[in-house]
């Protein structure tokens, strides 16, 4: 079996190793691959491996000896799905491989707003701490999340993480979900999204994209929001309207925005968001711990095992 790699550095930038894939076929990895190489680079294989390089139907189509696509991410809409399937092509994903990292970065942000970690580290850098006149020094409201209000947005396995460990802070836990109420933990209540909105100390957005989740918090729904409220995205940026959450800085009714992703990645150096200094980002990291990337690429080769063997798992 002929498998390619086609843009390996992000889940591998040298620090693991493709060593297990490699046992299952001959192995070609590219750090990255742009759209007018991908049918060059892939014409030849039976397995593709991928992150970020989209494979539309008119791509798919040149690539006569596709028999497998392993999505080396959880997310899978860079695939024509529908016409994979009807090429009987086999996709997979990798679920569940980076919850607890996710869940850290989730926290990190929350923590980074509420407890101003970044501003007081630079303040002490830049000496304002050794000319102050007090064995303290602070210049911004600290919060404690004990008794404030976690809305969660969506309760799959990072939301329900999230939660936990919420109610461990001593946060009241109020979640938007499709469970029942019924078949909630002790500690975590249902609402609609509009009560949600307004009883939320942070929200924390932890739901799939889809048309109707993309930009669920526009600038109709931000105006529901409790002013001082603190919005947390770990999920995907299009789940917001970037614009609008940056005038809801300016206009200071977001006390912080923390996220992990945003609508263009990288993003755009104008992007309104860049611009307020309230809105904190990482760059699409929360995945990338290398515990999780570990478990990505285990999973990730007993797929392809599993497809090899002729019962695949993890099918999309």
């Amino acid at each position: 079996m002929k498998i390619v790699v086609l843009d390996g550095y992000a889940a591998n930038p040298g620090d693991l190793s493709w060593d297990s894939i490699e046992t299952l076929g001959t192995l070609t990895v590219y750090p990255r691959t742009p759209a007018d190489k991908v049918v060059e680079r892939a014409k030849d294989a039976d397995a593709i491996l991928l992150n970020k390089v989209i494979l539309t139907k008119d791509v798919i189509d040149q690539l006569p000896q596709l028999k497998y696509i392993g999505v080396l991410a959880t997310g899978y809409n860079v695939v024509d799905v529908a016409y994979a399937r009807e090429r009987g092509i086999v996709v997979t994903n990798i679920p569940a491989y980076s919850t607890e990292s996710v869940v850290q970065m989730t926290f990190a942000h929350i923590l980074n707003i509420t407890n101003q970690v970044g501003h007081y580290a630079e303040e002490v850098r830049q000496r304002k701490w050794s000319r102050n006149p007090d064995f303290c020094f602070w210049d911004t409201p600290l919060t404690e999340l004990s008794g404030k209000t976690l809305g969660i947005v969506g309760l799959g396995n990072i939301g329900m993480h999230v939660a936990t460990i919420g109610r461990q802070f001593g946060m009241d836990v109020f979640a938007l979900t499709t469970k029942e109420s019924a078949m909630l933990p002790e500690g975590i209540q249902k609402t609609t999204l509009e009560g949600l909105l307004s009883i939320s100390d942070i929200l924390s957005l932890h739901c799939p994209l889809t048309k109707d989740t993309e930009r669920m918090i526009n600038a109709e729904r931000l105006k529901l929001m409790k002013p001082g409220s603190i919005l947390i995205n770990t999920g995907r940026g299009q789940l917001i309207d970037e614009e609008a959450v940056a005038e809801a800085l300016a206009e200071g009714r977001l006390l912080g925005y923390g996220a992990d992703v945003m609508t263009l990645e990288p993003p755009s150096e104008d992007n309104p968001l860049l611009q307020q200094p309230h809105a904190y980002f990482t760059p699409h990291i929360a995945w990338a711990s290398k515990e999780a990337r570990s478990r990505l690429i285990a999973i990730a080769t007993e797929n392809v095992r599993a497809f090899a063997e002729g019962n695949p798992q993890n099918i999309v």
